[in-house]
This record gives C-alpha cells, structure tokens and sequence, in this order.
C-alpha cells in the first residue's frame, strides 16, 4: 500500500535552515504529482509547494525564494528545502501523493490521496 514517511522537522531559530524528507514506497513514485503542505494549531491546511512527474514545481507566495521542492525518483524521496525561516512557518509538514490531477491544482489538499504523518517544524524569534 501506499507509504509516505516524512523526518527532518526540528526546533530552528528564525533565519535558519531544515532539509524536510519524505520516504515513499507503494506506488510508482515518478509517475505522481507530490506536494508538501503544513497546519498550524487552529489553522486549516494550506499547501506549500509541489512537483509534477516531469519536475513542473509550484510554491506559495509566503515560500517562494525561501523554500525549494525536489525530489530524487531513483531513491522515491521528496525533500523540501527551507531557508530563512520565520516563526509564521512554525507548523505541521505533511508530504502527499495523487496519481491524477490538473496541473492548475497542485496546490489543493483535496486534489490529493494519500498524506504521510506529518513531521513538526517550530520557528522561534
């Protein structure tokens, strides 16, 4: 079945750095789009990037510059690279995986599947 593991979340000060990953196993991992999204206490999910199977990437306006999405098909691993983080990133990282989408929709939860456990990353000023 489908398998996503997310690691790399951690306690960072503002202006630092986090490599997030997320380890996939179940499905044919470069034939997906995959995104990465995050929560924070009280707030709904909202995405943060994502990459179609031929290396298209979108990001969140709050991201661009700061965050890069990538993914490694022969490992099946999908990274996140944050730098400059500021405390308003402090959330819940969730990778996620959908087969079949419009690309137009990348950034929408409910285009998406199959979510990974989530892996919290916490800013402090």
């Amino acid at each position: 079945q489908v398998q996503l593991v997310e690691s790399g979340g951690g306690s960072v000060q503002a202006g630092g750095s986090l490599r997030l990953s997320c380890e996939a196993s179940g499905f044919r991992f470069d034939l997906y789009y995959l995104g990465w999204f995050r929560q924070a206490p009280g707030k709904e999910r909202e995405a943060v990037a994502a990459v179609a199977a031929d290396g298209y990437t979108v990001y969140t306006e709050s991201v661009k510059g700061r965050f890069t999405i990538s993914k490694d098909n022969a490992k099946n691993t999908l990274y996140l690279q944050m730098n400059d983080l500021k405390p308003e990133d402090t959330a819940i990282y969730y990778c996620a995986a959908q087969e079949y989408m419009h690309w137009a929709k990348m950034l929408a939860p409910d285009q998406y599947n199959y979510w990974g456990q989530g892996t919290q990353v916490t800013v402090s000023s």
